[in-house]
């Protein structure tokens, strides 16, 4: 299933954010059904019993047409920061080392997860407008990326239960300064820019996914494809990075972990091919659906 955070267009609760089931031309309102969860994170929680509780309520939750609805980031205001991990596809590594924007690392494929977070503020919705102009160097990038959605929570989680706690998976924009990011030597001043962290359009339930690593993503800018790979491509793969981060920092339910974007983005270009006011850019992965952003 795909599971969605709402907003009702019109009504005496337009602007009131609801948990909603994804279909075809609408969406089923989870907030009519008393025992329903009301948040995302909550939904999460469910954990086991979460799919067997979706396919019930999707029987009697009243539809709403998708043209009287807005739909928001999955996590509009997530709990605590997205975990995000860079220079995870073998191709993305190499283009970022031959760009000369990364002063974190010598090495081009890194021996660990390189872990970073982006705070709850820069995460927006499908349709938002990314405030590139809050970039005063004007070195707006995009990376489209895979995101785990955790259900589950723990500490310690080896790497061969570590899909047991995964509740799902969305897409995220890792917008970021590149400028910013080389001059501080690190990345969260340089991707954690408010509005810099697109989320959506929704989290498609892991019953959905029996092999994520099969799961295609490819960004457009401006109807040009920029990117084009498969999730086995990444070089930690998902049990890996649940395992490196809850070695050292409990993950929750509603935890989310960017997974890393591919070869493509714009400082693979020469010149590098920046984002400017007017910009578009789309995501897609398979079964997830298209997030889709413009740039100010």
């Amino acid at each position: 299933m795909k599971l969605v955070t709402f907003n009702p267009k019109s009504g005496k609760d337009q602007g009131n954010q609801r948990v909603g089931i994804l279909l075809p031309d609408a969406v089923a309102d989870l907030s009519a059904i008393c025992e329903a969860p009301r948040t995302m994170a909550a939904c999460c929680a469910l954990n086991g019993d979460a799919t067997a509780a979706f396919s019930q309520w999707l029987e009697i939750a009243p539809r709403l047409p998708l043209t009287e609805v807005r739909l928001l980031a999955p996590f509009p205001r997530p709990a605590r920061n997205v975990f995000c991990v860079g220079k995870n596809y073998h191709e993305h590594a190499k283009e970022f080392a031959d760009s000369g924007f990364d002063s974190t690392a010598k090495e081009v494929v890194p021996e660990a997860p390189v872990v970073f977070t982006k705070p709850p503020t820069a995460v927006i919705g499908p349709g938002d407008t990314v405030p590139g102009h809050l970039d005063s160097t004007q070195s707006v990038d995009y990376e489209g990326e895979l995101a785990v959605v955790i259900g589950k929570g723990g500490r310690g989680i080896a790497s061969e239960q570590a899909m047991e706690h995964v509740f799902g998976y969305t897409i995220v924009n890792d917008v970021t300064s590149r400028i910013l990011q080389q001059k501080h030597r690190q990345w969260v001043l340089g991707k954690g820019i408010d509005g810099f962290c697109p989320m959506g359009p929704a989290v498609l339930t892991a019953d959905e996914v029996p092999d994520p690593g099969a799961l295609r993503l490819r960004t457009w800018v401006n109807d040009e494809l920029r990117q084009d790979a498969h999730v086995a491509d990444l070089i930690f793969d998902i049990p890996t990075l649940i395992a490196t981060i809850s070695s050292y920092i409990t993950l929750e339910p509603g935890d989310i972990i960017a997974t890393g974007t591919p070869v493509g983005v714009g400082i693979g270009f020469n010149p590098p091919k920046f984002l400017a006011a007017g910009d578009v850019v789309r995501i897609e992965v398979d079964g997830i659906g298209i997030l889709e952003n413009r740039i100010a």
